[in-house]
């Protein structure tokens, strides 16, 4: 037997090392995706307790930049520890919040203080140059932190997404205001409690709402450094917002609609596999990364659609704490009507269901967002289920003949995240990796993630690049200082 359910949660915001609620007095209450009952309610941050969250990591950021590297990342490292210490708890809640399965949830804990501890160890690379451009000078350049930094999460990986990014940007310097999806805000709460026990105060501050409020964050003249995951609409609206009160860096990390290229001479099996596994069936395909097009050439087409068939057929849909579910429920009603949706067009458009598309029988699933596990076939590039993203369970299988219609095919959206190309022949396998417009390509390979390895997409799928080094220099300014040896007259023409 396992336990599906947990104790009402009532959470509170991080502002100034201050567990808090709302002034406003309001409350968002947030609905397990599994029966849609209420599991807890967070505090509805308002633009003043935004405010309030902003001129605390104003306040706490001269002190927390004048701390050494090392000290920094101690602080990073207790926060780590404290965090695996609730692990169990974290993952829990995380898993009836998001609906995705508990030892994904549990992964997403251990990955997350993982990539805290990298960068932690990675800051010393934070660091400038000489450059020798004239005689009688010395030209170098320094990094100094922006200041305040605003990071907004998504509904998907919330802790792992929370967590592992807190660390890149704190540990050169700056301080931090985080803005939890409003789709499954409960974990950020914990996050909160460990927080303050750890941090300086105002050094990371937690503040919980909706929309609205994470638009106060991108709007605050006082943030110059926004960093947001989440799909291209809202990245745009971002950028449009941040640059309506001042000049800001924004990174984006959107969605995608990702494709799988599988040439004549792949290991079929191996194809089959890393396609439902890239898929994301652990995570209802509610991932930027999930491989949603699966592009096949004409010859060994049916037999891998069988093999992909048979997998996903074994995929056991139920409640995300059973430790026997493969695929749980859709996180919330919007994205679930969403997905539902796209099912419609797949149908109608002209594709062929040969799995799924429908709600799982009995009843356990009466209540809730769920869905089958979806696999279409015979879908073109002329359909919009092979262009616009889902962010559901829905797999769409396409046919090629040739190599230069794969590139094209695989290249006909205006996402461009992840790619996969399968081939024992490294000479196409590289030059297909480098036709295809995307900002992440494995050969042979599918959506594991390395540390140091930066992430990130091409066209609407994003701008800039993390879990690496170009994370860390991201969260700082470069600054040019010149000496003059011995001192000089100003000469025009020295340059």
């Amino acid at each position: 037997m396992h336990e599906t359910s947990m104790p009402y949660m009532t959470g509170k915001m991080l502002i100034g090392g201050e567990l808090v609620e709302s002034k406003s007095g309001q409350w968002l209450e947030s609905i397990n995706p599994a029966d849609e009952t209420a599991l807890g309610r967070v505090p509805m941050g308002s633009a003043e307790d935004m405010a309030d969250a902003v001129a605390a990591a104003d306040k706490a950021q001269p002190a927390w930049a004048a701390l050494s590297m090392a000290q920094r990342a101690e602080y990073i490292h207790k926060l780590g520890d404290a965090i695996l210490k609730r692990g169990d708890e974290i993952a829990r809640i995380e898993s009836l919040d998001t609906g995705n399965t508990l030892g994904p949830m549990k992964r997403d804990v251990r990955t997350a203080v993982e990539r805290m501890r990298f960068a932690a160890g990675l800051a010393y690379e934070i660091k400038g140059e000489t450059i020798p451009a004239t005689p009688g000078n010395i030209h170098m350049t320094i990094r100094q932190p922006y200041g305040v930094i605003g990071r907004i999460i998504p509904f998907n990986h919330p802790i792992g997404f929370a967590a592992s990014r807190i660390a890149p940007a704190i540990i050169s310097g700056n301080t931090m205001v985080v803005k939890p999806s409003e789709q499954s805000p409960l974990s950020a709460s914990i996050l909160g409690e460990i927080v303050k026990e750890i941090l300086p105060a105002g050094v990371v501050n937690i503040v919980t709402g909706g929309r609205e409020t994470g638009e106060t964050l991108v709007r605050h003249p006082k943030v110059k450094r926004i960093a947001f995951i989440g799909q291209p609409a809202s990245g745009m609206a971002i950028q449009k917002a941040a640059a309506e009160t001042a000049v800001k860096y924004v990174t984006l990390e959107l969605g995608g609609k990702n494709p799988l290229i599988a040439f004549e001479d792949s290991d079929l099996e191996k194809v089959a596999a890393c396609s439902v596994g890239g898929m994301n069936f652990g995570w209802q395909g509610q991932s930027c990364g999930s491989m949603s097009r699966i592009l096949l050439h004409e010859s060994i087409h049916d037999r891998v659609v069988e093999k992909i068939l048979e997998r996903v057929r074994k995929i056991r849909v139920g409640h995300p704490l059973d430790p026997a579910t493969n695929m749980g429920p859709i996180n919330n009603k919007q994205q679930y009507q969403k997905v539902l949706s796209y099912i419609d067009i797949g149908r109608t458009g002209g594709a062929t269901l040969l799995h799924g598309g429908g709600i799982p029988q009995g009843d356990d699933f009466k209540r809730g967002f769920w869905v089958e596990p979806t696999v279409f076939g015979d879908v073109n590039m002329s359909m919009r289920l092979a262009k616009e993203e889902v962010f559901g369970p829905v797999m769409s299988i396409l046919k090629f003949r040739t190599e230069s219609e794969a590139v094209e095919m695989a290249n006909a959206t205006d996402l461009g995240l992840t790619a996969a190309v399968w081939t024992n022949d490294i000479n196409r396998a590289l030059k297909v990796a480098q036709a295809v417009q995307a900002g992440y390509v494995w050969i042979n390979g599918v959506g594991q993630h390395y540390r140091g390895v930066p992430y990130g997409g091409f066209k609407n799928s994003g701008i800039g690049r993390e879990e690496g080094i170009s994370e860390l220099l991201s969260y700082t300014e470069e600054k040019v200082i010149n000496i003059v040896i011995g001192g000089g007259e100003y000469n025009p023409a020295a340059g």
